[in-house]
């Protein structure tokens, strides 16, 4: 018999310990094969309109994935090889030499490699049609997904998996070099010392944390310690307060409050809480890297796909910011204006709302006490009355009455901190007859006039723009609301095709499917990546506490000995698994709350809903890997007396 019959043979024999290694191994090759497919999809391609986009971005992800990946196989065979090191011993023991030894686990490895991505591969030919179907749904397009299979996608995988079988099939190999035969055999039963803690050490945690946490929430433009420290040190700065805090609290906060809750030697003695605690209070140390690490890929996460949702999610409302008409243009030729509004009359499945022409005028005006780096600026400028009407027509429900050289500012993007305090300013506008002062009286967070046709606008009095109608040139600006706007686009390209680039066109649909193609690209990748993140830090866990389930099986075999339930055995393990795993989660939601709440306000975006939505999805999800984790524990401890 050969040493490879033997390696097939282990492998068939023993499948149920080769299992949860083999199953990390196919669910990344899904994961790998589906992303790579969608990059070279031609049906994306198609209702992309060859956009290099869509191809970029997925280049770079894929990347990212790639080396995620290759740490978690790397993790997932670590916890395998760990899990072997006994048998692997007693090969040592019987005889066989270890180059034999060597050469049979590589076997091994290279064998399951080989079939994990047949199963692989074909597992992601047909979920990739599936994943087609979501992206081009989340990007607004029409196109129906058709079935293929990308042969460039298979030799990247094909390529990527072997080196990371190779690599770890080697990593089995150098294992009878690497380890004494008694370290091989004592591998599960290493000595645990209790942790020595202080509480100066465990209380520096809180405002390590606290002190990440307020930086974080500083106006970037306006705190003394963001300019001090600088832009590029500060996010550093947080990062390594935040984590140092996040290990402190794991290893040092949890196990000082443990220690005192052991000395309450009332709930300490009720029940079997003594193994549970004794557990958590000996291990806890040693976890609380791992825990970190949970805990930031869990903000990560949290963070990343919360942002790419709440885009997605406010994604109408941030068009209709920048384009509160349906369309609008300047009026540069009487007859194309004719001509688009008898285009507008023939697609009677859009009801016009409403159809205006507003007088306007554009006029340089001076900056230099505004400070927005330039000293001249263009601006349109509009009269009292009509802007009322478009309010009114807008639906909202503002109403201005300025006199004589009062003004007001529209500024739907404006930040504070960043942009000028511009009430109460006097602003000389250049007119032929000389500068007109006028004074900003309010501003708006919001404009009328769609922002590509028109530049930054100022709202004067009605007697004032018809002075200045007199010394400067008047423009005429067409604006439109039409029933479903959000699928116009035919009618957006047949308008654009006969109005020349000096009109400025601008509408709805443009800049609504220009979003969602975005958002939707960036909500897929940020939902993709998160349930790989997911699936990586669940499986982390899941993985740990079943090595400790295996170290802890004969405690649990004398308690049963000794009459203790199987009830109260399930009861003190759910209470156990639920701390380590409901650490990591909280710190990982607290601080993606926080970091999310600057850029809520950098966005100019309410993040709540959408982020409370994505917080509460990955929850469950995790939720479902934490009873999943009970239940394999319970298993194993209690297996030998069921």
């Amino acid at each position: 018999m050969t040493l490879f019959s033997i390696a097939r043979k282990n492998i068939r024999k023993n499948f149920t310990n080769y299992f949860i290694y083999f199953a990390s191994m196919i669910f990344s090759i899904v994961i790998y094969f589906t992303f790579v497919s969608l990059k070279y999809d031609d049906s994306i391609q198609l209702a992309a309109e060859g956009s290099n986009k869509i191809s970029s971005v997925f280049s770079g992800a894929s990347v990212v994935l790639m080396i995620f990946v290759a740490i978690f196989i790397w993790y997932s065979n670590a916890f395998f090889t760990r899990k072997r090191k006994g048998e692997v011993g007693l090969y040592s023991l019987l005889g066989v030499r270890k180059k034999q030894i060597g050469r049979m686990l590589f076997y091994e490895n290279f064998i399951m490699g080989i079939i994990a991505l047949l199963i692989g591969i074909a597992l992601g030919s047909v979920l990739s049609k599936f994943f087609v179907a979501v992206l081009m749904k989340v990007m607004g397009y029409d196109a129906i997904a058709n079935f293929s299979v990308s042969s460039e996608a298979i030799i990247d995988t094909i390529t990527v998996f072997s080196i990371i079988t190779f690599i770890n099939s080697l990593q089995g190999y150098r294992l009878i070099y690497r380890f004494k035969l008694i370290e091989l055999f004592r591998a599960d039963q290493e000595s645990e010392k209790e942790p020595r803690t202080s509480w100066i050490t465990a209380i520096l945690s809180v405002p390590l944390i606290g002190f990440g946490y307020w930086l974080t929430l500083q106006n970037i433009f306006e705190s003394a310690i963001w300019r001090k420290v600088g832009i590029m040190a500060t996010p550093l700065l947080i990062l390594l307060t935040v984590i140092l805090g996040t290990y402190l609290l794991f290893g040092v906060f949890s196990v000082t409050l443990l220690k005192r809750l052991r000395n309450h030697k009332k709930s300490y003695w009720y029940g079997i809480n003594v193994i549970g605690i004794s557990q958590l209070l000996y291990r806890m140390k040693g976890n609380a890297r791992t825990l970190t690490i949970i805990a930031v890929l869990s903000a990560t996460t949290l963070t990343s796909v919360g942002t790419a949702y709440s885009l997605y999610y406010n994604n109408r409302s941030t068009v209709e910011k920048v384009n509160p008409n349906s369309m609008m243009f300047i009026a540069t030729d009487s007859r194309l204006t004719k001509q688009v509004e008898e285009l507008i009359s023939k697609h009677l499945n859009h009801e016009v709302l409403y159809h205006r022409t507003i007088p306007v005028i554009q006029m340089d005006v001076d900056t230099s006490d505004l400070d927005v780096g330039s000293n001249e600026r263009t601006y349109t400028v509009m009269s009292n009355r009509e802007f009322n009407q478009l309010t009114q027509l807008q639906g909202k429900d503002d109403v201005l009455s300025l006199q004589a050289q009062e003004a007001v500012l529209l500024d739907p993007f404006y930040m504070e901190g960043i942009s000028p305090q511009y009430v109460g300013t006097r602003l000389p506008l250049k007119a032929k007859g000389g500068e007109v002062i006028i004074t900003i009286k309010d501003r708006k967070d919001y404009n009328v006039l769609n922002l590509q046709t028109v530049f930054s606008t100022i709202v004067v009095s009605d007697e004032l723009f018809v002075r200045l109608q007199h010394e400067v040139n008047q423009a005429s600006l067409v604006a439109y609301a039409i029933t479903q706007e959000d699928q116009a686009k035919q009618l957006t390209k047949e308008i654009q095709a006969i109005l020349p680039e000096k009109a400025r066109f601008a509408s709805f649909y443009q800049d609504y499917a220009q979003g969602l193609e975005t958002s939707g690209l960036l909500i897929f990748m940020g939902g993709f990546l998160g349930l790989v993140f997911l699936a990586a830090t669940g499986s982390i866990i899941y993985f740990k506490q079943l090595t400790e389930a295996h170290a802890d099986k004969g405690r649990y075999e004398i308690l049963y000995k000794i009459g203790v339930r199987k009830k109260e055995i399930k009861k003190t393990i759910a209470k156990q698994v639920l701390f380590i795993f409901a650490l990591p989660l909280l710190a990982g939601i607290a601080h993606s709350a926080v970091a999310l709440t600057p850029l809520s306000r950098m966005l100019q975006m309410n993040l709540v809903v959408p982020v409370v939505i994505c917080m509460a999805i990955y929850t469950c999800m995790y939720t479902a890997y934490y009873f999943l984790t009970v239940h394999a524990y319970y298993k194993i401890v209690t297996k030998t007396k069921s």
